[in-house]
């Protein structure tokens, strides 16, 4: 793919947001018709969508693949901190965002069996994920809720 001369863009997620979307995407895995015995969250992304998923979703058996792949803004080299028994069948396995498909992949790779949905997908990374509920552009930085805080703005116009 040819270098593109766009700029990055970024997108503050609001945590009404992420839990409406989060919910979508479970309303799209009940008409799915898909039936597990428990979900996966991949650590740390992962894991406030799978709390909410498991709630909607009626499933109590949670655990974590934990594969840490990004440092704040950039990706690194992908590492595998905690993997799980099996392949992955009958089981649900969350994260928040498909980016590129480097974590995802190893994912799949460990888990093969397991049905794996998250809430955003951006194009690079989209064909790792069986469902997503909203796509990014591949430039776009997503900035989730837990990642950011609330503060004070100056008025643009100060009073004198």
């Amino acid at each position: 793919m040819p270098p593109s001369n766009e700029v990055p863009t970024s997108y503050c997620l609001s945590w009404d947001e992420f839990h409406r979307d989060t919910r979508a995407l479970a309303a799209q895995l009940i008409a799915s018709g898909g039936r597990w015995q428990g979900l996966i969250a991949i650590a740390r992304g992962g894991l406030i969508p799978a709390g909410i998923l498991a709630r909607e979703l009626n499933l109590r058996l949670v655990d974590t693949l934990c594969i840490a792949s990004y440092a704040h803004d950039k990706q690194g080299i992908p590492q595998t901190l905690k993997i799980i028994d099996g392949d992955g069948a009958g089981f649900l396995l969350v994260d928040d965002l498909v980016d590129s498909g480097v974590t995802a992949h190893i994912a799949r790779q460990l888990l093969p069996r397991a049905t794996f949905a998250t809430v955003y997908a951006k194009p690079q990374g989209k064909s790792a994920a069986d469902y997503w509920q909203r796509e990014f552009t591949q430039d776009t930085w997503i900035h989730f809720p837990w990642d950011i805080a609330y503060r004070y703005a100056e008025p643009m116009i100060k009073a004198d």
